[in-house]
C-alpha cells in the first residue's frame, strides 16, 4: 500500500474544550501540501493529531507509512550535541573509540562505519556543514532548526510534517529548506507563511473555522483561485444588493397603490355610494390581504438582507486590507539616518559592527539583510538610540518609530484605543475610531486589551496606532516583522506599509515581503 494520511470526519479541540476544526475530510499522498490559515485556527494541532500526540474530539486519523515531525518551538535540553538530535550519540561515541583503538571487541562488531558519512549527507541536504560533535549551545536558533530538519531526513520518513520550518532562518537557511522541499519526492505537509517556500508546493490546504478546502497548485495558483472567488462574491453582493433594492421598490409601490385604493374607498364610503356591509367586507379583505402581503414582503426582505450580509462577510475574508492614511510630508532630499564610521556592540573588545557608514534620505525604503548574527538587530537598536556607539557618530530624525518583534511601543495592559490616544494625544474621539477602523479594528474590536492580541493583530494594532494619527512619523524601523505572523496578517501589514509615504528601514529574510513593501536599496551586513 502506498504511503498516505487519511483524515476522516476529524474534529479537533483545544485542551480546555474550545472547538477548532470540525468534520475534516482530507487525504494526503506522495505530495507536498502547504497548510495555511489564521493563527489559532488549528494548524499545529492538526499536525499533532496526525502523529498521535493530540487526541481528536471525534473522527479518525489513518497513517499508512512513517512520519517525521519538525515542531515550531521544541524545547531542547542543555549539553546536547548535534548528533544527539539524530538519536545516534552513543553510536558515534562507539565509532570514535573504535577509531582510537579504545573499543572492545564486542563494540567494534557493532560499529556503524558509515555513520559519519550518513550524518554529513543529511546535514548537507539542508545546506549545513558542521561537525556532529558540535554542542547545540554554540548554534543560533536558525542553525538548530536546520540540524533538527536534517535529523528528520536521517530517519527517511514517508511523510515530513513541518511546522513553520523557515521561521528564524536567514536567507541561506531559507534557501536550503526551499531547495530541499523542491526536490522532495515523498509526502510533506508544511505549515508555513513563507510564500517563497509555498511556491514549491503541489497543493494548498486552507483551514478556517468552517473547515478545510484544498486548492491545487502552488501559492500563485492559490492566490489566483482566491481572486476568482473574490470576483464571484463581489458579483453575488451586487446581485443581492440589487435584489434587496427591487424588494424595497416593490414594497414602496405596493404601499402607494394600497394607500391610493384605501383613499378611494374612504371617499366612496363618505359619499354613501357603497352599502355599509359591502364597504366593511371590502375593508376587511383589503386589510387581510395587505397584512399577508406585508408579511411576505418582510420575509423576502429579511432573506435578501441575510444574503447581502453573507456576501459582505465573505468579501471581508477574501479581500486584502486596503489602507488610506495621512502623509508624513517627508521631502525627497531630507536626511533621516546618518551614520559615520560607526562601531557598536555589547563588549568594547568585540564589536559586532565595525566602521559602518550609512545615509538614508527622503522616503527611501532600505532592506537590511545578512545572515543571523551579522548585526542587524544591533544596528536597529543603535539607530533607535537603545545602544550607544563604541565609536563614530549617529544622527537620526527624532520622529521615528521602532517595531521590534514584540511591538514594544504598545502598552500591553491597556486597550488598542487607549494606546492610540496615548501615542496621539491631540486626536479626537472620531479621529481615533476612524483611524483604527481603517486597520480593521472597528467598534468593540478597538477595545481589546493589547496583551490579549495574536501576533498578527498586535503588529496591525501597532501600525494603526503609529500610522493612523494626523502626522505619522517620518521613519519606520522594523525588525523581522513577518516572523510568527500568518499570511493574512502579513498581507495586512504589507498594505499598511504600502500606504505609508515615509522612509523604511526593514530587517528581514522574507524576500516576498521586501518586494511587496517596495524596498529599493539593500544594506547587506555580510559584505
Amino acid at each position: 500500500m502506498p504511503p498516505s494520511i487519511i483524515l476522516s470526519r476529524l474534529s479537533l479541540s483545544t485542551p480546555d474544550g474550545r472547538s477548532l476544526l470540525s468534520n475534516i475530510d482530507l487525504t494526503f499522498g506522495a505530495e507536498r501540501a502547504g497548510l495555511v490559515g489564521r493563527n489559532g485556527v488549528g494548524k499545529t494541532t492538526l499536525l499533532s493529531a496526525i502523529t498521535g500526540a493530540h487526541v481528536p474530539q471525534s473522527g479518525r486519523v489513518i497513517v499508512n507509512g512513517t512520519v517525521g515531525l519538525l515542531r515550531q518551538d521544541a524545547q531542547l535540553g542543555a549539553g546536547l550535541r548535534v548528533v544527539d538530535l539524530f538519536g545516534v550519540g552513543a553510536a558515534l561515541d562507539r565509532l570514535r573509540r573504535a577509531e582510537r583503538g579504545d573499543a572492545s571487541t564486542e563494540e567494534v562488531s557493532e560499529v556503524d562505519w558509515t555513520l559519519e558519512t550518513r550524518l554529513a549527507t543529511a546535514l548537507a541536504r539542508v545546506g549545513f556543514d558542521i561537525a556532529p560533535d558540535t554542542e547545540l549551545d554554540r548554534l543560533s536558533g536558525g542553525q538548530v532548526t536546520r540540524v533538527r530538519l536534517a535529523a528528520l531526513l536521517f530517519t527517511a520518513p514517508d511523510f515530513l510534517l513541518l511546522d513553520e520550518p523557515t521561521n528564524n532562518l536567514d536567507r541561506d537557511g531559507r534557501k536550503a529548506v526551499i531547495d530541499l522541499l523542491a526536490g522532495w519526492r515523498g509526502g510533506a505537509i508544511v505549515v508555513s507563511h513563507d510564500r517563497a517556500l509555498l511556491e514549491t508546493i503541489d497543493a494548498i490546504v486552507e483551514l478556517t473555522s468552517l473547515g478545510a478546502r484544498r486548492y491545487g497548485g502552488s501559492w500563485s495558483s492559490y492566490r489566483a483561485q482566491k481572486a476568482v472567488e473574490l470576483a464571484a462574491v463581489r458579483h453575488d453582493l451586487a446581485h443581492a444588493e440589487k435584489h434587496l433594492s427591487e424588494i424595497d421598490s416593490q414594497a414602496q409601490a405596493t404601499a402607494e397603490r394600497k394607500a391610493r385604493k384605501d383613499s378611494s374607498g374612504k371617499k366612496k364610503r363618505a359619499k354613501g355610494d357603497m352599502p355599509r356591509i359591502l364597504a366593511g367586507a371590502r375593508r376587511d379583505r383589503s386589510e387581510d390581504s395587505g397584512g399577508k402581503a406585508a408579511q411576505s414582503t418582510e420575509r423576502r426582505r429579511a432573506e435578501a438582507i441575510d444574503a447581502v450580509d453573507a456576501a459582505r462577510r465573505r468579501i471581508e475574508i477574501l479581500q486584502p486590507l486596503s489602507v488610506k492614511q495621512p502623509s508624513t510630508q517627508l521631502p525627497a532630499g531630507r536626511e533621516v539616518i546618518w551614520l559615520d564610521r560607526v562601531s557598536s556592540g555589547y563588549h568594547p573588545e568585540r564589536p559586532i559592527l565595525r566602521d559602518l557608514s550609512l545615509t538614508i534620505v527622503g522616503p527611501e525604503r532600505v532592506a537590511l539583510v545578512g545572515p543571523n548574527g551579522s548585526g542587524k538587530t544591533t544596528l536597529l537598536k543603535l539607530i533607535a538610540g537603545e545602544l550607544r556607539p563604541l565609536s563614530g557618530a549617529v544622527r537620526v530624525r527624532p520622529d521615528f518609530a521602532l517595531f521590534d518583534q514584540k511591538v514594544s511601543l504598545l502598552d500591553p495592559a491597556i486597550s488598542i484605543l487607549d494606546n492610540f490616544e496615548r501615542l496621539n494625544p491631540r486626536a479626537g474621539a472620531n479621529e481615533c475610531h476612524a483611524a483604527l477602523a481603517r486597520f480593521m479594528f472597528r467598534a468593540d474590536a478597538a477595545l481589546q486589551e493589547v496583551g490579549s492580541l495574536s501576533g498578527g493583530q498586535l503588529f496591525r494594532a501597532g501600525l494603526a496606532c503609529v500610522l493612523g494619527g494626523s502626522r505619522p512619523p517620518s521613519l519606520l524601523i522594523l525588525d523581522e516583522p513577518t516572523n510568527h505572523l500568518d499570511l493574512e496578517s502579513i498581507e495586512a501589514v504589507e498594505a499598511g506599509l504600502r500606504a505609508y509615504d515615509g522612509a523604511l528601514l526593514v530587517a528581514s529574510h522574507d524576500e516576498a515581503f521586501l518586494g511587496a513593501v517596495g524596498t529599493t536599496r539593500r544594506l547587506d551586513l555580510a559584505i
